[in-house]
C-alpha cells in the first residue's frame, strides 16, 4: 500500500506529473481515464436475501458439521437417544447463517449509501482554468477545488487549505469536523481518522476551502 500523508507535496506531485496552479491537460486526462477506468464504485447485482442465506452453507466447515450431524443422528437412533444433538449441531449452523445473511445485507446497504453519497460534479484544474465536470470523470492527478458543502469526489493529498474542515464520520465514525492542512506528516502507517493532509472520497466539507491532487479514485479509494 502506498501512503501519501507522509510524503511532501512536491514529491507527490512530481509522482502524479501535474502543476499545482496549472491541473492536467484535457488530453492528459483523458488519456489517464482510459488507463484508471471512471472514479466510481462498481457493484454487482445485489444478492437476493435467501440468496445470501443459502450460501452460508457453503465452506468446507459447514460441510463437515453436516457430516457430525448426519453421524449424530444415525449414533443416536441406534442408541435410543434421539435426534438431541444433531438438532443443536443443525440449530448452530442456522444461527450462523443468520448472522452472516445480516452482516453481508449490511455490507451492501453501506455500499449502496456511499455510491448515493458520491458528488455528481466537481471543481477542477484543466489546463490552468477551473472547470465543473462530472466525477466521473476525475483521475489520479487531478487537482481538485474543495469548498463548503462540497462532497469529497476521491481519496486527495491537499496541498492547500484555508479554515478547512470536513466531516468524515461515514469513514472514521468521528462526529466532529475534522480540521485539516497541508503539513507532511511523520509517521507511516497512522488511523484515517488522524490523516489531517488528506481528504476521502464521500466525506463532506463543513467549512472553508482547499485544494488537493487526487490520488486514488473508484474502487481505490478508502
Amino acid at each position: 500500500m502506498t501512503y501519501y500523508h507522509n510524503q511532501n507535496i512536491e514529491a507527490i506531485l512530481q509522482q502524479f506529473d501535474v502543476s499545482p496552479e496549472k491541473g492536467l491537460s484535457h488530453a492528459e486526462a483523458k488519456k489517464r481515464l482510459e488507463v484508471y477506468g471512471p472514479n466510481r464504485l462498481e457493484t454487482t447485482k445485489p444478492k437476493s436475501t435467501l440468496q445470501i442465506f443459502f450460501a452460508q452453507f457453503k465452506g468446507s466447515m459447514v460441510m463437515i458439521l453436516f457430516i457430525a450431524a448426519i453421524i449424530s443422528g444415525i449414533i443416536g437412533i441406534k442408541n435410543g437417544e434421539g435426534f438431541l444433538d444433531t438438532a443443536v449441531i443443525l440449530a448452530i449452523l442456522v444461527v450462523n447463517a443468520i448472522i452472516g445473511t445480516i452482516e453481508e445485507k449490511k455490507a451492501q446497504s453501506s455500499l449502496e449509501a456511499l455510491k448515493k453519497m458520491s458528488a455528481p460534479h466537481s471543481k477542477v484544474l484543466r489546463d490552468g482554468e477551473v472547470v465543473e465536470i462530472s466525477s466521473t470523470d476525475i483521475v489520479p492527478g487531478d487537482i481538485v477545488i474543495l469548498e463548503t458543502g462540497d462532497i469529497v469526489p476521491a481519496d486527495m493529498r491537499l496541498v492547500e487549505t484555508m479554515n478547512l474542515k470536513i466531516q468524515e464520520s461515514a469513514l472514521t465514525g468521528e462526529s466532529v469536523p475534522v480540521e485539516k492542512n497541508a503539513e507532511t506528516l511523520g509517521a507511516e502507517d497512522i488511523p484515517l481518522g488522524d490523516r489531517e493532509n488528506m481528504a476521502f472520497a464521500t466525506c463532506v466539507v463543513t467549512y472553508g476551502r482547499g485544494r488537493g491532487v487526487v490520488v486514488a479514485t473508484g474502487m481505490k479509494t478508502e
